[in-house]
Parts: structure tokens; sequence; C-alpha cells
């Protein structure tokens, strides 16, 4: 049954993939703007969004399930 559960939850966060990457791409044209307008506040938020993003990607294809 645990083999199951894992299969599962492994399933599931490769199913996010998608998501991540299209969020990523979307904090990508957000820091670009930020940084063409000179808006650092923004700029540190999105890079801190970016390297979470970053971390449930490199998680999800290490195999550690999120």
């Amino acid at each position: 049954m645990k083999y199951v559960m894992d299969a599962l939850r492994r399933k599931e966060a490769e199913e996010k993939l998608p998501v991540i990457r299209l969020e990523i791409d979307y904090e990508l044209a957000t820091l670009f703007e930020a940084l063409q307008e000179n808006d650092t506040v923004l700029i540190i938020k999105t890079k801190e969004r970016l390297k979470q993003l970053r971390k449930q990607w490199l998680e999800i294809e290490h195999g550690d399930v999120i």
C-alpha cells in the first residue's frame, strides 16, 4: 500500500511541473518589467518567488515529493 501511495504522490508532483513552468515564465516576465522600471522591491520579491519555484522544480525532478 505504501508503494501505491508513493506512486500517486509522485504522479501528482509530476503533473505540477507544467504549472510550475508557467509560474516561472510569469515571474520572469514580472522580473523583466521590474528591472525595466528599476522597482527594487518587486525585483527582490520576484527573485524570492523564482527561488521557491526552482526549489519545487528540483524536488520534483529529483524525486523528492513535495
